[in-house]
């Protein structure tokens, strides 16, 4: 029982991490990168589509992403969406071919970058807190219902007190890296 408590909760951890991944992948650093996009959307045919479904999405160079859209007569749709996204950025379409400039960042933007990066990282945290507490509550109920122990109550608490705690430490890692990887030049 208090090992499918553990179990349970650091799967539920690991899948914070996850999206902590996926939050900071959105969030833009000086370079060119596919996910940049993976939030657009466009209407297609009646229902919102990402992007990433209606054409191939390529890094061009250091500071530039080509999108080549599958049916010509989208590209004036998906160019709207990439403008009214909110990351900022000018597309400028040749052909079926759509360049996106990724403008420099300033030292600005960056600090504006990193808070929110560090306020994902917090969301992440605060996730990960709940689940302990979660995981903490079901063991004390298996503990009141006289299923285990006291002693293997302290047991179980300290263990996923351990995983909580690799787990907000991970989230630390991340981060430095994000801001890195956010305030290099």
């Amino acid at each position: 029982m208090i090992n499918g408590i553990k179990q349970d909760a650091e799967e539920r951890m690991g899948k914070s991490i996850v999206s902590l991944d996926s939050a900071f992948a959105k969030i833009r650093t000086g370079r060119a990168h596919p996910s940049l996009l993976d939030s657009v959307r466009v209407s297609y045919y009646g229902s919102v589509t990402p992007l990433s479904q209606m054409a191939n999405i390529s890094v061009e160079d250091a500071r530039t992403l080509a999108v080549r859209v599958w049916e010509k007569q989208m590209v004036p749709d998906i160019e709207k969406a990439i403008m009214k996204s909110d990351l900022g950025l000018n597309p400028s379409t040749a052909g079926e071919v759509i360049r996106i400039p990724l403008p420099m960042l300033t030292e600005e933007t960056r600090k504006g970058y990193t808070r929110q990066a560090r306020q994902e990282a917090e969301n992440a945290k605060i996730a990960i807190r709940n689940i302990r507490r979660d995981a903490l509550a079901d063991v004390k109920e298996l503990e009141k219902e006289k299923e285990i122990s006291e002693d293997d109550e302290r047991r179980a608490q300290d263990d996923i007190q351990k995983v909580t705690d690799r787990f907000i430490a991970q989230v630390d890692a991340t981060l430095a890296v994000k801001e890195k990887d956010l305030m290099a030049v």
